[in-house]
């Protein structure tokens, strides 16, 4: 999902290649978040589509800010946002909308997964 984010971001910025880019850590930081996210998919399943985008949204910033400060803590800034809208340079209050949306999306994703790997 990031590696298609800035891919399509560069487009933004004029480039035709798409170059899109990460950092391996972020593959312990998403892959960890299994173990807040499963759990509150089960809890927030009854609520209504707005109130779970804004459950989603606030763990994704409150996850992503928790691991930018660890990280930071250790001397690894695996990213860095900038502008108007970002705290510290680990989030960005104005991809509020986008982490709205990416909760709602993988808790569909989730339920096909589970039907199609689970009899």
């Amino acid at each position: 999902m990031e590696v298609l984010w800035t891919g399509l971001s560069s487009a933004l910025r004029g480039d035709i290649n798409l170059v899109g880019h990460t950092s391996v850590w972020m593959f312990f930081i998403y892959g960890s978040a299994v173990f807040l996210l499963e759990p509150v998919h089960g809890i927030i399943a009854g609520c209504n589509f707005f109130t779970r985008g804004c459950i989603w949204a606030v763990l994704i910033f409150a996850m992503e800010f928790a691991c930018g400060m660890l990280l930071r803590l250790i001397g690894i800034e695996a990213w860095h946002y900038s502008g108007p809208f970002s705290i510290y340079g680990v989030i960005r209050l104005d991809y509020l909308p986008a982490w709205f949306a990416v909760g709602l999306i993988f808790e569909r994703l989730h339920d096909v997964l589970i039907r199609v790997t689970l009899p």
